[in-house]
């Protein structure tokens, strides 16, 4: 009995909260102005926290290295990590490996 009044209590708050959000007015358009000063200061925001993430990477390799060196093991050199290659676009085959592979399907096609 208990149980089926906590079920019947939950609906009700979901069935009110649901009605009250629907009542909620759109948030009127930003003004020009207003939209470049957020974008202006996104763009600093975001310049500031590449800045401090970088910082703090670069702590973080001195810090390894550092150890590495007080343990007398050699200090790895860094390995480039090679750019992400862009995914194909919608429904376009990727490029075949094979260029006379490529071309005698394009025969066949």
């Amino acid at each position: 009995m208990k149980q089926m009044r906590i079920a019947g209590l939950v609906t009700v708050l979901c069935l009110a909260s649901l009605a009250a959000w629907a009542k909620i007015p759109p948030p009127p358009p930003q003004d020009p102005a207003a939209k470049a000063a957020a974008d202006e200061k996104k763009a600093a925001q975001a310049a500031k926290d590449k800045a401090e993430l970088t910082a703090a990477e670069e702590a973080t390799v001195k810090n390894f290295q550092d150890n590495m060196k007080k343990m007398g093991k050699p200090v790895p050199k860094p390995q480039p990590v090679a750019a992400a290659s862009t995914p194909a676009k919608g429904g376009e085959s990727k490029p075949q490996g094979n260029t006379l592979k490529a071309a005698e399907k394009s025969k066949k096609s």
